[in-house]
């Protein structure tokens, strides 16, 4: 008589959920393995032992790709609120006042990753000593999934309606230029002026047209402009700016210093650009992981003040 297989206990079965999850996510069973903590055949026994207990094929493997079956695509959805509903009732029983245990992945901008978000990235890792941060800094919306992301922190609109974006704050923009390269013009008070001026542009922002608009009267000034230079990078602005270059419009707490030290003129003080939004962005879930909530509270809480100071409700 053939022995029938052993039963699976709920705490197996949701840890061989789990390792699918994290296998669909890291893209092969050895990246699997090494987040886990495990080798790759315990990995690979997981699989199988969760594919037969369902009784499909979740994945297709060769050489050198996995890739989802159709019913795999079916799982992968509910195996994640599985989890996550898993992580959220053990929150609840727990109580409220959980810390947060393990590494929450982050993606940043280059220049506010590096300066704006590091002071509530440190009171977050202070609060909770038993956490762990992967602080990655690019400019691009990371895929969420296959990158294995927590969150990100975005400076600017967002365009992908498959995510959620809370709105943090908001980010002044302002005109600087070298003390020099203002001679050319009678006043730098006047922004019907400054299209004479040479320019450097933020690509990611504007181009090819700035447009401010009169913090007394609303008044709107827009001039086209031909940049000398044109880069993604705020700091490279700011420092091509100093060097004489060229006019440009960025973030004003990134040229506060320069600005002080009269490396930099504020150009045009009573006209501004549009504000930037600050959002925290993350995947839809029907639950949230406890160490993603708290670092929500912290980013809320603890955002520098000249970013909060334009606060605007959450989106």
């Amino acid at each position: 008589m053939t022995k029938p297989p052993s039963p699976v206990s709920s705490t197996d079965r949701v840890l061989l959920i789990e390792t699918f999850v994290r296998i669909v996510e890291a893209g092969s069973l050895s990246a699997a393995a090494v987040q886990l903590g495990g080798t790759q055949p315990t990995v690979s026994r997981r699989l199988q032992l969760l594919e037969r207990m369902l009784g499909v094929r979740l994945l297709q493997r060769s050489t050198h790709a996995i890739r989802l079956t159709e019913d795999g695509q079916r799982c992968y959805q509910s195996a994640k609120n599985l989890i996550a509903g898993w992580d959220s009732l053990e929150s609840e029983v727990r109580g409220g006042g959980e810390e947060p245990a393990g590494m929450l992945r982050v993606v940043a901008p280059h220049a506010f990753g590096q300066h704006q978000f590091v002071e509530p990235l440190a009171r977050y890792l202070r609060q909770y000593p038993q956490m762990r941060v992967e602080w990655l800094l690019h400019d691009r919306m990371p895929d969420f999934i296959a990158e294995n992301i927590d969150c990100a922190l975005r400076v600017g609109p967002i365009t992908d309606p498959s995510v959620v974006a809370l709105k943090l704050g908001e980010v002044p923009r302002i005109v600087v230029a070298a003390p020099g390269v203002l001679q050319s013009i009678e006043s730098a008070d006047d922004p019907r002026q400054l299209a004479a001026l040479p320019w450097v542009a933020l690509r990611t922002f504007y181009r090819d047209e700035v447009v401010l608009t009169n913090l007394d009267t609303g008044e709107v000034a827009r001039f086209g402009i031909t940049p000398r230079l044109s880069t993604d990078g705020l700091h490279a602005l700011r420092r091509a700016a100093v060097l004489g270059l060229g006019a440009g419009l960025g973030s004003a707490w990134a040229m506060s210093e320069d600005i002080a030290q009269g490396r930099l003129v504020h150009v045009a003080p009573r006209w501004h650009a549009e504000p930037l939004p600050v959002y925290l962005v993350y995947p839809p879930s029907r639950y949230q992981p406890v160490r993603l909530r708290r670092f929500i509270d912290v980013m809320r809480e603890y955002l520098p003040a000249e970013l909060r100071m334009a606060q605007g409700p959450a989106d």
